[in-house]
């Protein structure tokens, strides 16, 4: 079955969601996680109209900073289960090309991911990183819906 499952995260209530469902599912198979968090970067320099050019270092690595608490986060949860998890965190423009990109170099063998379930105009404007994952994937991608 499956032996290495990337796990992304954003930190987000339903990514934990899905996490905890990984987890169990790696307990029950002997699977092991691979937990992701893409500190993502900024494309475009923020409040440069209004005169104040940020430090976007110091924004990158408060990204980074965050990334490595939600990649922690999971890495307990399999600890307490028993089950065996490593971590990354990558930076880039992209979550979802990230999330397929260290699955192929981790040679992974499914992606477990939560949706946070946008339609019409939210979906439009904010896009669906499951779905830009389930449409370049070349492996498997668990979708993990919860209903509420």
């Amino acid at each position: 079955m499956f032996k290495t499952i990337l796990v992304p995260t954003d930190g987000s209530a339903l990514s934990d969601l899905a996490v905890d469902a990984a987890v169990d599912f790696a307990a029950a198979t002997g699977a092991a996680l691979v937990a992701l968090a893409v500190a993502e970067s900024y494309s475009y320099t923020i409040g440069v109209e209004g005169g104040v050019i940020p430090d976007m270092a110091a924004l990158d690595a408060a990204a980074r900073e965050t990334a490595a608490k939600h990649v922690q986060r999971v890495i307990e949860r399999a600890a307490a289960r028993k089950v065996a998890c490593s971590s990354r965190v990558v930076t880039g423009f992209s979550a979802a090309e990230e999330i397929v990109r260290i699955s192929s170099e981790l040679g992974c063998d499914l992606i477990w991911m939560g949706s946070h379930g946008r339609t019409g105009l939210q979906r439009l404007l904010m896009g669906s990183q499951t779905q830009k994952v389930l449409s370049s994937s070349a492996i498997p991608v668990l979708v993990y819906r919860h209903k509420t």
